[in-house]
């Protein structure tokens, strides 16, 4: 069973609240407690993910564009659920991925990849491979955070802020800025 109280639950709040803020009450923010723990055959987060988009839409009663955001195998998640059709937007932060994770279609959705550079748990070169896979058939943007580590807790700011501007963006239609501007705009990856 998945904990209330593990790090990988806990380091997801300020991103939640993030996205909450930034949403000025014209978001819904759920937050996932995945049924089990780390990744099988049998069950995977992306079954979870799609239970939780399955219940939002019962909840609400129509689909409804959602965005996916999560953090190492919940970033994997999210890319991995993605093909869902009330999916329209993707974050992964330091996502957990295997090259062979870019053959997902995720035609239609926009998807952006933030990952540091210091990361020592996921690597991020099977990022950038998965994100060059993706690119050949949707819009993904990749931004490399100098200096970042899985945890994100050094430049949790940046990584918080990245994932809270780029669902604002693909949700609300708000202008981006700073570095997600510059990554939107160049429709490149970003160093920061």
């Amino acid at each position: 069973m998945v904990s209330p109280t593990q790090l990988s639950v806990l380091r997801m709040i300020p991103i939640a609240k993030r996205l909450a803020l930034v949403g000025r009450g014209r978001l819904a923010v759920f937050r996932l407690l995945n049924s089990t723990r780390g990744w099988d055959t049998k069950h995977t987060p992306v079954d979870d993910a799609h239970w939780a988009l399955e219940e939002i839409r019962r909840t609400i009663g129509h689909a409804v564009p959602t965005s996916l955001v999560g953090h190492s195998l919940g970033g994997r998640a999210a890319l991995l659920a993605g093909s869902h059709p009330d999916v329209s937007s993707i974050v992964a932060l330091n996502p957990y991925l295997y090259p062979a994770d870019g053959h997902t279609d995720l035609s239609g959705r926009s998807v952006l990849i933030v990952h540091g550079t210091d990361d020592r748990i996921a690597n991020p070169a099977n990022a950038e491979a998965v994100a060059v896979a993706l690119s050949r058939s949707t819009r993904v943007n990749l931004i490399r955070v100098k200096g970042g580590k899985h945890a994100m807790l050094g430049r949790h700011r940046l990584f918080d802020g990245l994932a809270a501007e780029f669902v604002a963006v693909t949700q609300l239609g708000a202008e981006p800025r700073g570095a997600l501007a510059d990554a939107l705009a160049e429709h490149a990856w970003k160093d920061v």
